[in-house]
């Protein structure tokens, strides 16, 4: 499954292009059934509260879900699509 920029909402952008401190909801994973079952298996989902950690422009993201830091490459965060929240 690939997600292109026709078929996202215009609220929703990569977890990749999200700064240091933002907080956001994990609206669609566009990798594939092995993707999406190894992210669930770290307890990312559709649906999770994340919050950005680490995001340094290059390199990996660390990001912290249900109190857990992930640390996830670059690629991988790209097929993240997710929704900006403030609290």
């Amino acid at each position: 499954m690939c997600c292109t920029s026709n078929l996202k909402p215009a609220s929703y952008i990569s977890l990749d292009q999200l700064p240091d401190g933002t907080q956001a909801v994990a609206r669609k994973l566009c990798g594939g059934r092995v993707f999406a079952s190894r992210l669930g298996a770290l307890g990312l989902s559709v649906g999770s509260h994340l919050q950005v950690l680490q995001n340094l422009g290059r390199g990996p993201i660390l990001i912290c879900v249900h109190n857990t830091r992930i640390a996830l490459g670059r690629s991988e965060a790209m097929k993240i699509l997710v929704e900006e929240i403030s609290i």
